[in-house]
């Protein structure tokens, strides 16, 4: 990965290295599927429970819930995954539109019919339309991949939005696994931003390419926002150490 602050490379993924979209695939088809392995350098092996996402609005943590009660005008859906969220917004009357760089994903988003979903990057200059609400949703700051371009990744989604849009986006705070018994964390100041995180995810046979993730404590993801003109206020926090938070362009004066 890229970690020089340069904008990243629109791609997706091709289907022999797509383990989510598999797994994916594979519970909406047969109603199941096999562990979904999730690796890192920094944590001990976890398993994604693919029936998580395709939770409906009920069954959604009260973050969740509250931005997509949230939600105004035409919707992009950043990440969409099984479409849990682009399907309940558009159940509701909403035009939604649902982006992943997962092809199997977005496959399954269609047979599920929800009308409007691309294969696509969001950095990938082909996606112009406006936009008056983006949710990027399930610490949906990850995508920035790291620190250092987590501006690059606040500046594409304002150039999305329309007058009066809105971005909801949500993430956690991890300097909680740093903390000792005494509540003093324990964070090299020196060293990479403590919410800078590798993953690696492993369905059956498929070996997806180790990624960057970013999760934001909210004080940095504000002061990020307030330095490329937006506005960033916290909505509701949540039952352990993650937050949702909402980004608008500031108004500008004549």
């Amino acid at each position: 990965m890229n970690t020089n602050g340069k904008e990243p490379v629109a791609s997706t993924l091709s289907p022999q290295q797509d383990p989510m979209g598999a797994a994916i695939l594979d519970y909406y088809t047969n109603g199941k599927a096999n562990k979904l392995r999730v690796l890192s350098s920094m944590f001990e092996e976890d398993v994604m429970p693919i029936k998580h996402l395709f939770r409906t609005e009920k069954e959604m943590p009260p973050l969740e819930k509250k931005a997509l009660s949230m939600a105004k005008g035409r919707v992009l859906d950043v990440g969409a995954g099984a479409g849990c969220h682009a399907l309940t917004l558009q159940n509701k009357g909403f035009e939604v539109t649902a982006i992943d760089i997962s092809p199997l994903s977005c496959q399954v988003m269609t047979q599920r019919g929800i009308t409007h979903v691309s294969c696509i990057n969001l950095f990938d200059r082909r996606l112009h339309d406006k936009f008056d609400t983006i949710l990027l949703l399930m610490n949906g700051t990850g995508i920035a991949e790291k620190l250092d371009k987590l501006l690059l990744l606040l500046n594409r989604l304002a150039s999305l939005l329309n007058d009066n849009g809105q971005i909801l986006i949500d993430s956690s705070d991890l300097k909680y696994i740093y903390t000792d018994d005494d509540g003093v964390a324990q964070i090299d100041l020196n060293g990479p931003y403590y919410g800078e995180v590798d993953y690696q995810m492993i369905y059956q046979d498929i070996k997806g390419e180790s990624f960057d993730w970013l999760y934001v404590d909210f004080n940095m993801l504000q002061m990020v926002c307030h330095s490329c003109q937006l506005d960033c206020q916290l909505i509701e926090k949540g039952s352990h150490y993650d937050y949702l938070a909402r980004i608008t362009s500031r108004p500008s004066h004549a």
